[in-house]
């Protein structure tokens, strides 16, 4: 049998995250031939500068989906944060497996939560998300930039060069660091990601073989929540440059979606939130985070600013 080729960037998280998917590629078809195909990405091999400044979204999915329209791979696994709302010609998201907690979560090296630290804090991130929401709750700490994966933010964190760091619970999960977790942000205080803590698996249209043998790993509710998300994203044309969040979640029969949207500058910043009916399919779910950017844009009913 033909061996399915796995596009992944070459970072412990991504590496953990794409063997994980694997072995449950190989667990719902047994005696499935699978390889790892590492490569590195523009935002893996610039690390001295934040993302903001090295070009925005894509940073991380451009030299995979290269590899995947020059054939060199048969899928990609991806953290779907990281990947634009609009996909290059010829490929598309194709399972959506099931979601990770998408929360973010703050470590800290004296144990302290972020209500507990000190007037003056260094909190580290490299997300503009993170730090206009940071500044809202406590306008008192100094944010400051951190690039670099986990493990290098965690051991800023614990020697002192920052007395917090933010990350997504996902990612500290994903890698068996749970344990380092000082307080889980609950979505009201920080609105998460757009798609934190989802994988989207990411191959050629029309690979008929691929899409058969990743169909039975996609989650329905997972798909649905992450379009929504996704939908906003498109239509307030995000990318790192600009703070912006989205977080769709079920409440009983209907989506409850939230986000964030502020100027590149952390000014101006709004919120709003809809209600509906939990959408039917791919395109009420992306009208629905449309509409939820269109309101964003304008301001949104009740923002407070």
């Amino acid at each position: 049998m033909t061996p399915v080729r796995v596009a992944t960037r070459k970072s412990a998280l991504a590496l953990a995250q794409t063997r994980a998917f694997m072995a449950e590629l190989v667990k719902v078809h047994p005696g499935l031939r699978v390889e790892e195909v590492p490569l590195t990405t523009t935002g893996d091999r610039i690390q001295d500068r934040a993302l903001a400044a090295i070009g925005g979204k894509g940073l991380f999915v451009k030299e995979i989906e290269e590899a995947l329209l020059e054939g060199r791979a048969d899928l990609a696994v991806h953290s779907l944060k990281d990947v634009p709302p609009e996909l290059p010609p010829g490929l598309l998201i194709g399972c959506f497996p099931l979601r990770e907690d998408a929360r973010d979560a703050l470590v800290s090296g004296d144990g302290r939560g972020l209500a507990e630290l000190p007037t003056g804090a260094r909190v580290g991130t490299s997300s503009l998300r993170r730090k206009v929401q940071l500044e809202a709750v406590r306008p008192d700490l100094e944010v400051v930039a951190l690039r670099g994966n986990v493990d290098t933010r965690l051991a800023k964190c614990a020697s002192g060069e920052v007395s917090a760091i933010v990350l997504a619970r996902a990612g500290l999960t994903r890698l068996g660091l749970l344990a380092r977790v000082t307080e889980t942000l609950a979505p009201d205080v920080m609105i998460p990601a757009v798609a934190q803590g989802a994988l989207g698996i990411e191959h050629r249209a029309g690979d008929e073989r691929i899409a058969a043998l990743l169909a039975p790993l996609s989650h329905e509710e997972t798909k649905i929540s992450v379009t929504s998300e996704r939908g906003v994203l498109r239509e307030v044309q995000g990318s790192c440059q600009v703070p912006v969040a989205a977080y769709a979640r079920r409440d009983g029969s209907e989506m409850v979606l939230s986000g964030l949207l502020a100027e590149a500058d952390g000014s101006n910043v709004r919120h709003a939130e809809v209600r509906a009916e939990w959408p039917r399919d791919d395109a009420a779910a992306e009208a629905l985070g449309r509409e939820l950017g269109r309101r964003l844009r304008a301001g949104g009913p009740g923002s407070p600013g």
